[in-house]
């Protein structure tokens, strides 16, 4: 494989650009925004002079990885010579099959289609195509150029060539694959979501404020990020999907989002992306400042 686009340049697509372009790919980063595909390279070119700060990278490596980047906002173009498409779009369905639609109808035959979905089911995705083989999920974690896992979700249908490859092409971004099957969301967040909804139930029941349910899971559990501060940091919006998908998958109770987290939602409190969630965040010189909302 040598040319790979990502569809999408938000935070995950972005992320994933800057990965494999530092690992010697050519990729194109697609997206209809022309001011998203700006900040997408001003994010790895930031993140890189992080890198380049704390020594794990060089202004020579800078300078190939940008140089290995391309964007480009119409999908026919950014695709037409792709080996491997990875779509990193929102987390909602309908967008996901369309994109998936135009993919099928404009990648080379041999490409394999991938999606970074968190939780939407691949199957469904791979069903819009005539290549359900040759599509799986590639669920990196965020922030992609730090964190070690992706997430390989087979689908029904996909081979195991496929996977195989797949497999062995995160292995060469230094990455971990963990394969896993076709199951609402899949094993990451059908495991960390629910420990996210529950730490949200205490909360609302008013069994801990918001410090002492983070603290006591980092004291307690070695958690690097308390549950609640994670949630904001992930999205409260991507948390309600993710919960809903669940919910609806499996038909369980358990899976319920907490109507805290429905009505923080609703009323625009996403967490970091709108400033504020369980906490509010202020944009500092460096860093962005955290303070308790609910004190």
């Amino acid at each position: 494989m040598k040319n790979i686009s990502v569809i999408g340049a938000g935070t995950m697509g972005n992320g994933i650009a800057h990965v494999f372009a530092q690992a010697g790919f050519k990729v194109n980063i697609v997206d209809v925004s022309l001011a998203q595909l700006d900040r997408a390279v001003a994010t790895i070119t930031k993140n890189l002079d992080r890198q380049i700060a704390k020594e794990a990278c060089t202004e020579e490596t800078k300078k190939h990885t940008l140089a290995n980047i391309k964007c480009i906002s119409e999908i026919i173009e950014g695709v037409k010579d792709a080996d491997l498409v990875i779509e990193a779009a929102t987390e909602n369905i309908e967008l996901k099959l369309k994109i998936f639609d135009q993919l099928d109808e404009y990648s080379p035959k041999h490409a394999i289609l991938a999606t970074n979905t968190s939780s939407i089911s691949v199957t469904k995705i791979a069903h819009t195509t005539n290549r359900p083989d040759k599509v799986i999920g590639m669920h990196f974690m965020n922030p992609v150029p730090v964190m070690k896992l992706v997430e390989v979700i087979n689908g029904y249908a996909t081979s195991k060539e496929v996977t195989t490859t797949i497999v062995e092409l995160s292995k060469q971004l230094g990455k971990i694959p963990c394969v896993v099957n076709d199951y609402p969301g899949f094993i990451a967040n059908r495991i960390l979501m629910p420990m996210i909804n529950e730490s949200i139930c205490s909360l609302y029941e008013g069994v801990a404020g918001v410090e002492e349910i983070d603290t006591i899971m980092k004291l307690g559990m070695a958690h690097p990020m308390g549950p609640l501060q994670l949630a904001d940091f992930i999205g409260l919006d991507v948390c309600l999907a993710i919960l809903n998908v669940l919910h609806d998958g499996f038909g369980n109770p358990k899976y319920a989002p907490c109507p805290l987290l429905v009505n923080m939602v609703a009323a625009g409190k996403l967490g970091v992306k709108s400033s504020e969630g369980f906490y509010t965040y202020t944009a500092g010189s460096k860093e962005l400042v955290v303070s308790n909302r609910f004190k």
